[in-house]
C-alpha cells in the first residue's frame, strides 16, 4: 500500500502545473478514477462491502437512511477502526417530499457521576482528560440515532436493515489493507484493557490484510437490538452488562445513564459561499468551523490564486487559524454553555477576522473574537431514487475508542469523554449530563433551494479543513467531485484546544501531501510557515445531484472504499 501511495505521490509530483498536466485519458492531474454515475440510487462508503450492502437495501425498497443505517451497522463490524455502536452520530437528511434538510445530533452525555473531582479521585491528575480506560467514556448515542432516523425516514423493518451486518458478523469477512493498518495501530494502545483481546486479537495479534474476521458476540447484540428495539440497548440487558463492566473497571457510566439519553433533532446553520448555501449541525460540534473559514476565504479572490499555490495555502492555514481559536473558546453543549451562533457565522464577523491576515506573512497566534456578552471515523452517505440523501458520520472517536470492551457484547466504548477540559468554567469544562466537544461533522450543499451535494471528510480536526478544501475545489477551482477529493490536501495543525490546556503560540505546523511544488513550499517557508508532510489527510466520500438528475459518486483514494449505483 505504501509503495503504490509513494508512486501515485511521485506522479503527481512530476505534473508540470495544475493546468496543463495529463493524468491517463483525461486533463484532472490529480484524479486516480473516474467519478461514478447513477439514476436510481447511490452510496459512497469506506469500505467496497458497506456500498453493497447499501444498494441492496436501496434495491429492496429501502429508503436512503434505511441504506444508511445498514452501511453503518455492517461498517460497525468490518471497520471497527472507526466506529461502531458504542460511539456517537450525527446525521443530516434531504427529505426530497418537503424538499427540506433535517439535522440529528445523536451524540451521548458524560455520565451523571462524571465531575472533575471524580476524575482527580478516580487518580488522575494530569491538566487534560485521560484519553483511553473507563473515565472518558461517554454515552453510546448511535444505536438511539439509527431508530431516531428510521422512524422518521425508515420504510424497511429495522430488522431487514440489520440483517447483512448481522449476517456478516457470523460469516466474516476479509479485512482491507487500510483498516488493517489502522488495526496494527491501535492495538498498542488499547489492547491491554479487558475484553478487547477477545474480541478484536487474534492470540493477542491484530487481524492482518485478508484475515478473515468474525464477530458473533456482536451478532448477537445486534439480534437483540433487531428483535426488541432501542430499548434492548438503554434499557435492557445491554445496558446492564455494560454498566456491571464499568463499575468493575472503575468507570461512571451507569445504567441510569442509558435510560435517560435521548438523540436531539436540531435545526442546521448554513452560509452561503459564492451562490451555494452550505450547511452544518451546530456545537456541540465543530461544523460551524467550516462556515467560519468559508465566510473568511470568499472575502478574497481565491480562483485567481490557483490551486495548489502559495497565496491559496496561506490563506486557508490563517483562516484555519482564525476559526479554530473561537472554536476552542465558544465550542461546546449549548445546553450549557451559550455559543454564539448566529454571530461566530455572519459575515461581518467574518470581515473583521480577515482583517487580521498579513497576505505575506504567518501570523505565530491569534486570540479568540470578541463576542457580545449576551451573546479517528466513518463518513457515508446514500441517496435514492425518490431523491432523499443522507450525509452520515458515526465514530468510536480516537480509532478503535476507549479499548473497554464490555463483556459478551462485541463492541468497543467510545472515548468521546476526552474532549472535556478539566478547567472549571470553561465552556466545555466536565459536568455532569454534558455532551462533549464532537469532532465529526456531516455536511450538505444547497443551490437555489435544491440539493447540489452530500459529502463529508473524516478525521478528527482535518474535517473542517477538509470540507473547506473540497468545496474551494470544486466551486473556486472547478474540479470535478472526484478530483476535488483526489488532489493534495493540507493540514494545520497546533491551534488552541477545546481542552482548555493547550494554546498556539508558535504559528503551529502546516502539514503538506506531496504533489505541491516545492517552490511553493519553498515560498510558504519564506512566509514563515512550518510545513511538514507526516500525518493523516482525512477520508472522503461524496454524492452529488446534476443538472440532468444524476447522481455523481466519489470516494476516497485514501482508504479502501468505494462509490457506487444502479
Amino acid at each position: 500500500m505504501k509503495i503504490r501511495l509513494m508512486l501515485a505521490s511521485l506522479a503527481l509530483v512530476l505534473v508540470p502545473s495544475y493546468a496543463g498536466g495529463v493524468d491517463r485519458h483525461v486533463d484532472n492531474p490529480f484524479q486516480v478514477r473516474s467519478e461514478v454515475y447513477a439514476r436510481n440510487g447511490m452510496a459512497a462508503t469506506s469500505h467496497p462491502l458497506a456500498t453493497q450492502v447499501a444498494l441492496d437495501v436501496l434495491q429492496q425498497g429501502g429508503s436512503a437512511v434505511d441504506a444508511a443505517i445498514a452501511a453503518n451497522a455492517f461498517l460497525g463490524f468490518a471497520e471497527p477502526t472507526g466506529n461502531g455502536i458504542g460511539g456517537d452520530l450525527f446525521a443530516l437528511v434531504w427529505d426530497a417530499g418537503e424538499s427540506k434538510l433535517h439535522a440529528l445530533n445523536a451524540s451521548g452525555r458524560a455520565p451523571a457521576l462524571a465531575t472533575i473531582d471524580a476524575i482527580r479521585a478516580a487518580g488522575h491528575d494530569g491538566p487534560a482528560m485521560p484519553p483511553f480506560g473507563p473515565l472518558p467514556v461517554t454515552v453510546p448515542g448511535t444505536v438511539d440515532g439509527w431508530f431516531e432516523l428510521h422512524g422518521r425516514f425508515g420504510t424497511l423493518p429495522i430488522a431487514d436493515v440489520l440483517a447483512p451486518a448481522i449476517r456478516y458478523a457470523r460469516e466474516g469477512v476479509p479485512v482491507p489493507e487500510q483498516i488493517a493498518w489502522y488495526w496494527e495501530r491501535n492495538l498498542p494502545r488499547i489492547g491491554h484493557y479487558p475484553g478487547f483481546a477477545d474480541v478484536f486479537t487474534r492470540d493477542g495479534e491484530p487481524y492482518r490484510k485478508g484475515d478473515v474476521f468474525r464477530n458473533p458476540r456482536l451478532a448477537d447484540t445486534l439480534q437483540q437490538i433487531a428483535e426488541g428495539g432501542r430499548n434492548a440497548f438503554y434499557r435492557g440487558d445491554i445496558a446492564r452488562a455494560i454498566d456491571a463492566y464499568m463499575r468493575e473497571q472503575g468507570g461512571l457510566l451507569r445504567y441510569e445513564d442509558f435510560v435517560a439519553h435521548e438523540s436531539e433533532w436540531v435545526e442546521p446553520v448554513s452560509t452561503n459561499y459564492r451562490g451555494y448555501d452550505v450547511w452544518q449541525i451546530p456545537p456541540n460540534g465543530q461544523g460551524i468551523a467550516v462556515l467560519q473559514m468559508l465566510n473568511i476565504i470568499e472575502r478574497f479572490d481565491v480562483r485567481s490564486m490557483g490551486f495548489g499555490s502559495a497565496a491559496w495555502m496561506h490563506l486557508f492555514a490563517e483562516a484555519k487559524k482564525l476559526a479554530f481559536e473561537d472554536r476552542a473558546r465558544f465550542y461546546a453543549d449549548p445546553a450549557f454553555s451559550k455559543v454564539p451562533v448566529a454571530r461566530l457565522i455572519s459575515k461581518e464577523y467574518a470581515a473583521e477576522r480577515a482583517a487580521l491576515i498579513n497576505q505575506r506573512r504567518a501570523a505565530r497566534a491569534y486570540e479568540p473574537g470578541v463576542m457580545p456578552e449576551h451573546p479517528d471515523t466513518i463518513y457515508l452517505t446514500v441517496a435514492d431514487g425518490e431523491g432523499n440523501m443522507v450525509s452520515l458520520i458515526q465514530s468510536n472517536y480516537r480509532g478503535m475508542g476507549s479499548g473497554m470492551t464490555p463483556g459478551n457484547l462485541g463492541f468497543i466504548l467510545q472515548n468521546r469523554g476526552e474532549a472535556f477540559a478539566l478547567v472549571p468554567g470553561h465552556p466545555n469544562a466536565l459536568e455532569p449530563n454534558k455532551r462533549p466537544f464532537h469532532t465529526i461533522i456531516p455536511a450538505f450543499v444547497t443551490r437555489d433551494g435544491e440539493p447540489w451535494l452530500s459529502f463529508g471528510l473524516m478525521g478528527g480536526a482535518m474535517q473542517p479543513q477538509g470540507h473547506v478544501q473540497i468545496l474551494v475545489n470544486l466551486i473556486d477551482f472547478d474540479m470535478n467531485l472526484q478530483q476535488a477529493g483526489d488532489a493534495p490536501r493540507m493540514q494545520h495543525d497546533g491551534s488552541t484546544e477545546p481542552d482548555g490546556v493547550s494554546g498556539m503560540r508558535d504559528g503551529g505546523t502546516l502539514f503538506v501531501e506531496s504533489g505541491i511544488d516545492p517552490a511553493v513550499l519553498r515560498r510558504l517557508r519564506a512566509m514563515g510557515h512550518t510545513l511538514d508532510s507526516g500525518t493523516h489527510y482525512g477520508g472522503y466520500q461524496a454524492i452529488m445531484r446534476d443538472a440532468h438528475g444524476n447522481y455523481v459518486g466519489a470516494t476516497e483514494s485514501r482508504k479502501d472504499g468505494q462509490a457506487a449505483g444502479y
